[in-house]
């Protein structure tokens, strides 16, 4: 659960990092630049936190990891052209 829970938060914290270059880059938006900032800082601490969790929990079932077989398909489908090709 705490791996799921931490591979969720690699979207937002993508999200952030991309914001965050559009602040710093096109346009100097102070505020921008320390909204994006502080809401990668807390995805980076919340994924963090997900894992040491989810770490200390044993697997008490194999299919707990099934919930890994959709984002892990939808994954392969955004890279089968570049895989393919």
């Amino acid at each position: 659960m705490g791996l799921l829970a931490a591979t969720a938060l690699v979207y937002p914290l993508l999200l952030c990092a991309v914001r965050l270059t559009f602040a710093q880059l096109l346009a100097v938006d102070v505020g921008g630049t320390l909204l994006w900032l502080t809401a990668g800082a807390v995805c980076s601490v919340t994924a963090v936190a997900a894992l040491r969790w989810g770490v200390d929990r044993p697997v008490r079932s194999p299919w707990l990891f099934s919930g890994l077989l959709p984002p892990a398909a939808f994954e392969a489908w955004l890279l089968w052209p570049l895989l393919a090709g």
